[in-house]
């Protein structure tokens, strides 16, 4: 698959996600336009605050995700992606348990641990708790991410982009997290070497280089 390709469907993946707190936005801000009541017009300005600040998030975990942050600087700092992450699942019933000893990762890795913990956090249809590690040990680094609930699903679609077995031409949006994190892995000369899926836990490890 081209560069142009992927990029397209990080961007379709991107709207996708988007499109519910923009459209809640938009109907607010409709419905105020010719709303007089006090208590609705209370009720709408607390949808459009609550919408507005799920697409601020959003949107900033998907720029240390699927972007480009922080220009061309080697280094990124991990508090920022614990901070996106926790934000990203802000209002959700996932519970981030955040437990990264680096206090800076280069861009490959940040891009690898947010793509893994959105792929397992996804998974988690009924919510549940997500630990993210990660760990240099030996020479390497190691990227943990385990999700527990009550009700786990992991797309076969998703499996085999882990695994770097998914066709292009089956490639959607949905997979396209666990597609980026693999071919970065792939990348830098690492690799996911681990994808354990049950129904009531999806465990990814991922092993690279420093």
């Amino acid at each position: 698959m081209s560069k142009l390709d992927f990029a397209a469907l990080l961007c379709s993946r991107l709207c996708h996600d988007l499109v519910s707190p923009v459209g809640a936005i938009n109907n607010g801000l409709e419905i105020l336009a010719d709303e007089t009541d006090v208590s609705m017009r209370d009720a709408v300005l607390d949808l459009i605050e609550k919408s507005t600040r799920q697409t601020s998030h959003k949107l900033q975990f998907f720029r240390l995700a699927f972007g480009a942050a922080g220009g061309f600087s080697a280094q990124l700092d991990v508090r920022e992606c614990e901070k996106a992450m926790r934000a990203f699942l802000d209002g959700s019933r996932v519970t981030l348990e955040w437990d990264v000893a680096p206090e800076s990762a280069n861009k490959a890795q940040v891009k690898i641990l947010l793509n893994l913990g959105l792929v397992v956090s996804e998974a988690m249809i009924r919510g549940g708790t997500v630990l993210m590690r990660m760990r240099n040990e030996e020479g390497q680094t190691v990227i943990s991410i385990r999700g527990e609930g009550a009700r786990v699903i992991v797309q076969n679609e998703v499996k085999l982009a882990l695994a770097g077995t998914l066709s292009e031409d089956d490639l959607e949006p949905r997979a396209a997290p666990a597609y980026l994190a693999q071919a970065v892995a792939a990348e830098i000369g690492g690799k996911i070497n681990q994808v354990e899926v049950s129904d009531t836990l999806a465990h990814i490890e991922a092993i690279l280089p420093n």
